[in-house]
């Protein structure tokens, strides 16, 4: 098993890549209803959920899924200046620089200049982060149906973002992620490690583990990914210092997540 728990360890590394993507059934139904929606006559969809319940990973997969069939943008982090933002989607979408401050009222001039032969979808992660007054900006584009907007917002506690005034007409579509219910998660790690081949480390965790981790990571995926992360690097760090004889390697210690938990912060030493 030389070297098995770092390939394994990095595996979990806080990154979105759509190489990592993990097809569970829900989710990938959830996913394939977002393709769909792109395809309907919708002025603006909305993908939220708490952080960590997969958005990014949704949106990056989508623009790699259909970024050969039609014209799609992908904005990972929110350009916050107005200006900057619409600058940025005419160069952009319509291949047109703008020198100096660009407002609203130039920018519609250059969508309307241009031949509408199909409408451009735009993706907007982490919108939260956009001011009211942007936001008011791109509900107009997608009201006069020249973009397409997909955007991601978070959900938070004793607040349902999708009844917020601003979004109440504008949105035709929204999706919803959650968090993976304890048999779901098992599918997750057990998947995430066999596509890299490493079936050892699969075959380790066993039922009295997925239970522990759900029980701190409450089906998160974001969180069991940065838990998971520090449990393989405790591995790592035996098997380096060729220490694997001290510990059982035919199944996870419970101990050790117990000790990731604390090192990530999602329990209190």
């Amino acid at each position: 098993m030389s070297g098995i728990y770092a390939k394994s360890r990095d595996l979990f590394l806080d990154t979105v890549n759509p190489k990592d993507y993990v097809q569970l059934d829900r989710v990938s139904t959830i996913y394939q209803d977002l393709k769909n929606s792109i395809k309907k006559p919708l002025k603006m969809i909305l993908l939220y959920g708490r952080p960590g319940t997969g958005k990014s990973m949704f949106l990056t997969k989508l623009f790699q899924d259909l970024q050969r069939s039609q014209k799609i943008y992908l904005y990972q982090t929110p350009i916050i200046d107005e200006s900057e933002f619409l600058k940025t989607l005419a160069q952009d979408i319509f291949a047109t620089n703008f020198n100096g401050e660009l407002n609203f009222t130039q920018f519609m001039k250059i969508v309307q200049a241009q031949k509408k032969n199909s409408v451009p979808v735009v993706l907007l992660d982490e919108a939260q982060l956009y001011s009211e007054s942007l936001m008011e900006k791109i509900r107009l584009l997608s009201d006069s149906r020249t973009i397409k907007f997909v955007i991601t917002l978070h959900k938070t506690e004793g607040e349902d973002i999708i009844a917020k005034e601003h979004f109440q007409t504008r949105i035709w579509e929204s999706i919803e992620l959650e968090n993976a219910s304890s048999t779901e998660l098992k599918i997750y790690i057990q998947k995430k490690l066999m596509k890299a081949n490493c079936f050892d480390t699969a075959n380790m965790f066993t039922p009295k583990n997925i239970k522990k981790i759900y029980s701190f990571t409450n089906g998160n995926y974001r969180d069991t990914n940065k838990l998971l992360y520090t449990l393989f690097d405790i591995y790592a760090v035996y098997e380096k210092n060729n220490q694997l004889f001290e510990i059982k390697t035919n199944s996870i210690s419970n101990k050790f997540i117990d000790m990731a938990a604390i090192h990530t912060g999602l329990i209190d030493a």
